[in-house]
């Protein structure tokens, strides 16, 4: 009926997700991520208008980032 063969064995568990990280990256199809910046929600009379218009665009993962959210990530986003 089942196999116990040990290539099924291997895959028995899953990894988990780090859900800060699901929260705020979401992986794109060239394996950057991409986030929002922070600093745009609240408080904005005191900031000057191409301070608000940088801080609404997003950001991507640098080359050290992306390895590390890969891990964080094990399925994507």
């Amino acid at each position: 009926l089942f196999s116990s063969s040990p290539a099924v064995q291997l895959n028995k568990y899953k990894l988990k997700s780090h859900n800060g990280a699901k929260k705020r990256w979401t992986s794109l199809p060239s394996g950057l991520f991409k986030r929002g910046k922070a600093g745009h929600k609240h408080l904005n009379v005191s900031k000057r208008p191409n301070r608000l218009n940088r801080l609404g665009q997003a950001t991507y993962s640098h080359g050290w980032q992306t390895g590390i959210l890969n891990r964080l990530l094990p399925y994507g986003s």
